[in-house]
């Protein structure tokens, strides 16, 4: 009975002294399974979502990338050639006349009559291109007629870009001369006030003359998709006329800058 006793004793001695090493195994276990990330549905979605918005800024991006001419309409790729064309050659007849001019002050006989006619011309370019000078030659008679009073300042300014980007030379809408400064706004009083060319109002219908090569002008301004069509959908007429002395009579009040100055 007494060894008996002793077994059961040591025993149970041993089962009280295995639950203290079978606890920290336990709590190992626990803290584990803790660890371990458990994904929910709120948790999955949203997963989800964020791949698709990725999916979709990164198709955005390579498309903007790869977007080029192959994108454009016919219209668009039509007017695009046409002003490549026009810019090519008006670059290369500057680089003949500058060429030409470049012989006369190197290889002439009289260097310094040369050198100030080259000077009087570039002074009479200069004029014309700042609208100081009156000028004339052959060009069009642009007249927008506007009954719903719906051409706005910034439909002016797109006529007469088109007319820059086809090689006109002087432009002058209504009693205005166009220069690179000139700015377009819509006159205060809502549609039919007219539109503030310069400062100055102008009033429908609105004249637009420009000196150029005529046939070039007058098809810049026929493009389809664009200035004729705009203002047929704004319920405006556009009628233009070609002739071989357009006269641009108004010209630009040049101010003294207040803050340039010639570089040194």
């Amino acid at each position: 009975m007494s060894v008996g006793g002793e077994a059961a004793r040591d025993g149970g001695a041993g089962g009280a002294g295995g639950r203290p090493a079978r606890r920290p195994a336990r709590a190992w276990r626990a803290l584990g399974r803790a660890a371990v990330p458990r994904a929910t549905r709120g948790q999955l979605l949203a997963a989800l979502l964020c791949a698709v918005l990725g999916f979709g800024v990164v198709a955005q991006v390579r498309q903007t990338q790869v977007a080029g001419l192959e994108d454009l309409r016919e219209a668009d790729l039509v007017r695009i050639l046409d002003d490549t064309t026009g810019r090519a050659d008006r670059l290369a007849e500057e680089v003949r006349a500058l060429e030409q001019t470049r012989r006369e002050l190197t290889e002439g006989g009289d260097s310094a009559r040369a050198a100030e006619r080259a000077a009087q011309e570039r002074a009479t370019a200069y004029g014309l291109l700042a609208g100081t000078l009156p000028a004339s030659g052959p060009g069009i008679v642009a007249t927008v007629t506007d009954p719903a009073g719906a051409v706005t300042g910034t439909t002016l300014l797109s006529a007469v870009q088109e007319l820059r980007d086809a090689g006109a030379e002087a432009v002058q809408v209504g009693s205005t001369r166009v220069v690179a400064s000139t700015a377009f706004a819509d006159a205060p009083g809502g549609a039919g006030a007219g539109v503030l060319v310069g400062g100055a109002l102008e009033q429908p219908p609105y004249v637009v003359r420009a000196v150029g090569a005529p046939d070039t002008l007058a098809t810049a301004l026929d493009i389809p998709g664009g200035v004729r069509e705009t203002l047929r959908q704004l319920g405006a007429e556009l009628d233009v006329s070609t002739g071989d002395e357009v006269v641009i009579s108004a010209l630009h009040a040049v101010s003294e800058p207040q803050y340039a100055r010639p570089a040194r």
